[in-house]
């Protein structure tokens, strides 16, 4: 069978590459790739990181890209590819605008669909925006929903998507068996000459519904943890979007306890995962990785779509009102026995074993 793989973001890539190589060590299965260019510039070291080489981009990427720019240029510039390929499947990721605009032009092609971590879900159409409705438009739109949990599949059931739903874990624990390395050097040199006296909280807030006074709350109560808790320094991968760099500098900037770096490589945002104390985060994938190395997260948005975390006690939702943020910090930094049940709670994203479980599914259904 021949299955064509479309994404775009770097939390695509994270997650998809995983799956990509089970595919290809499939005798019975022929596996395209095709990259949106979503985020273009970010997706290279990721597949690189993985040995993918992509058979097609699409490169739609520009400059103050709107939603509606990224959907209607991969509805475009995907079609000839379905039509010449032909694939017997197209398998798209989570909730991003390039999968819903891929599912969609494959539907228009009749090509099957298959969702790769389905059925999630807030039911606020706002938040996460525009990913809620996206991940709602791909379920009605897809075929196959591998989901990485019960609570995944129950929400498809209870909205009456009954077929073909499986339950598989998550592929993003599949990804630290190709990037978690002893004995790590980072690419980014700032990294290998980190105070080992001190400890670090990687901080990632970077999401729409959170530009503008949310994450200004976020930075100042970033800040007021450094400087009212010896010991504990940030790291804050910055996203490349101006509207939150210039938040983030204008705040956090020309803090000598606040380390503010470009985005980092998979490999270097997992081998620092690893060694950090704790993650602050408004991102999807963080919750999910960070119980497979037993960090504790704490959730920088009103709600999440992934209640497992908090339900596991892996991770707690702290909002984006700046004293509800700095006083979950600080409970648990200083509290050694909540820290204790978030590091060793239970991880309720998979086994490592998601890929495996999917690329089966596929050999045995199509």
């Amino acid at each position: 069978m021949k299955v064509m793989v479309v994404f775009g973001t770097r939390p695509e890539a994270i997650k998809m590459c995983p799956l990509i190589l089970e595919l290809k060590s499939r005798l019975s299965i022929e596996t395209v790739v095709c990259l949106s260019g979503q985020h273009r510039d970010l997706i290279a070291p990721i597949i690189e990181c993985f040995g993918i080489k992509e058979d097609y981009n699409l490169d739609i990427m520009k400059r103050n890209q709107t939603l509606s720019d990224i959907t209607t240029g991969i509805i475009e510039k995907l079609k000839e590819i379905l039509i010449n390929e032909k694939p017997n499947l197209v398998l798209v990721h989570g909730d991003t605008t390039t999968s819903f605009a891929a599912a969609l032009a494959s539907f228009y092609e009749r090509i099957p669909v298959g969702h790769v971590e389905a059925g999630l879900r807030t039911y606020d159409r706002y938040s996460p925006y525009p990913e809620e409705i996206n991940r709602q438009m791909i379920a009605r739109i897809a075929t196959f929903h591998f989901a990485p949990t019960k609570n995944n599949r129950d929400n498809l059931i209870k909205e009456n998507i009954k077929e073909n739903v499986y339950v598989t874990g998550n592929t993003v624990i599949d990804a630290f068996k190709t990037t978690i390395k002893a004995n790590y050097i980072f690419e980014n040199d700032l990294l290998n000459n980190l105070d080992d006296s001190n400890k670090y909280i990687l901080l990632t807030a970077h999401r729409r519904e959170n530009i503008g006074q949310p994450l200004i709350n976020i930075c100042n109560a970033v800040k007021k943890i450094v400087n009212n808790n010896k010991g504990f320094n940030v790291i804050y991968p910055v996203h490349p979007n101006p509207k939150v760099r210039d938040i983030v500098y204008s705040i956090l900037g020309n803090n000598e306890k606040i380390l503010l770096t470009d985005p980092l490589d998979v490999l270097d945002m997992h081998n620092l995962m690893g060694k950090c104390f704790l993650i602050m985060t408004d991102s999807g994938g963080l919750q999910e990785e960070a119980p497979a190395l037993k960090k504790p997260v704490v959730v920088l948005r009103k709600e999440t779509e992934r209640p497992e975390a908090i339900e596991s006690g892996t991770a707690v939702l702290a909002g984006i009102e700046e004293d509800k943020i700095y006083n979950t910090v600080i409970d648990i930094i200083n509290n050694s026995e909540i820290y204790g049940k978030m590091s060793n709670a239970e991880n309720p994203y998979g086994d490592g074993n998601a890929s495996k479980r999917i690329a089966d599914i596929l050999n045995e259904t199509i």
